[in-house]
């Protein structure tokens, strides 16, 4: 009987590839509802598939509201028909302006994006005044990842205060990723996950003693995302739960979600006696992970010996059990920078690859 990965038209199918499961895809939203308990507090991230096709899915369940890092994947989105889209990243150069026109090109749709400096509030501010158009921003905190944001703080509420008062601006509200935080241990996570938010609950208080708005709060990565969505006015982000992968267990081994998302790959050598040479190499999987990079059924046990642009190889005892030709499905370490390798993947349905997806928003530009 053959494993769930398996697809029947294998040999009709080039290598490297991404195959996607959309009836894993729709069990993990279903899962993902279930955990957070109110398909309102979810804000998922879109970068992990940027496909229009999972937004159709995540649409029909009820998520209405999407977090991406880029211009184009905010353009995807609005075009599979999200409504509110949240740029997680703060724009800068070309992006304000291309921003702007995002709002002008899709009336319909809510952008906002997130600032954690004044010099950055000004440009944006200026360049939404001029075009006369209006631009939700949420403060971006630093919460511990010390990748991007203000720590909360007197020069946060200083900044709020000024996002509040800036033409062209409406203050959305906070934004706190806590991307550093995952531990095996539940409940030490959830502690950390509760120290880490506290002042971020403390600064919207003080604002709202104040007078200000502060109409929503964005914040989480996957595994904290359960603990965070109890508290009100918060929207969670657990982008990777669409597609899973093997790494995220790791950190998070007490979420239950289906891997949606497999490389076809085949073996393309065998230079020696215990090794096999596979055509998945830094192109086709996300290699900023340790080694196994992917995790092939059957070859769990294997020693990754080299990765190239194109070949990984493998050192296995099992060797001649996969002769050249042998196809294989792996699943990746790290899928969202995975998926971001390839130009489509193929959509299996009744274990056959029947149609190609294109993943459209791996673009640096769409139209905008």
């Amino acid at each position: 009987m053959s494993q769930w990965y398996e697809i029947q038209n294998a040999d009709e199918i080039p290598s490297p590839t991404l195959l996607i499961y959309p009836d894993r895809i729709r069990e993990n939203l279903r899962r993902l509802i279930e955990l957070v308990g109110d398909v309102r507090k979810l804000r998922p991230h879109v970068k992990t598939h940027k496909l229009a096709q999972v937004i159709a899915m995540k649409l029909e369940v009820g998520i209405s509201k999407f977090k991406v890092s880029t211009i184009a994947e905010a353009e995807m989105t609005a075009s599979a028909g999200g409504g509110d889209v949240m740029l997680a990243y703060q724009p800068v150069g070309p992006n304000v302006s291309r921003l702007v026109q995002l709002i002008k090109t899709f009336p319909s749709c809510r952008f906002s994006a997130v600032v954690d400096n004044l010099d950055s509030l000004r440009i944006i501010s200026d360049a939404a005044a001029k075009a006369c158009v209006l631009i939700p921003l949420f403060i971006d905190l630093n919460v511990g990842m010390n990748r991007t944001g203000i720590a909360p703080g007197e020069a946060a509420l200083e900044l709020y205060r000024a996002i509040a008062s800036a033409p062209g601006i409406v203050a959305a509200g906070l934004h706190a990723y806590d991307g550093h935080l995952h531990d095996p241990d539940i409940s030490n996570l959830e502690l950390r996950a509760e120290q880490g938010f506290a002042p971020v609950l403390a600064m919207r208080e003080t604002l709202q003693r104040s007078g200000f708005s502060v109409p929503c709060v964005v914040a989480s990565g996957t595994p904290t995302s359960r603990f965070l969505s109890k508290y009100p006015e918060v929207e969670v982000g657990a982008g990777t739960t669409v597609l899973w992968d093997f790494g995220q267990p790791e950190i998070s081994p007490d979420l239950n979600f289906l891997n949606a998302a497999v490389l076809l790959a085949r073996v393309i050598s065998k230079p020696t006696q215990d090794r096999i040479c596979i055509d998945v190499g830094h192109k086709s999987v996300a290699s900023e992970m340790v080694h196994p990079r992917i995790r092939f059924f059957g070859l769990e046990n294997a020693k990754a010996i080299t990765h190239s642009e194109e070949h990984l190889v493998l050192e296995t005892p099992d060797a001649d059990q996969f002769p050249v030709g042998t196809v294989l499905y792996g699943i990746p370490r790290h899928v969202c920078p995975t998926v971001a390798l390839h130009d489509f993947a193929w959509c299996v349905q009744k274990q056959t690859a029947k149609e190609i997806w294109p993943i459209t928003a791996r673009t640096r530009c769409i139209t905008i």
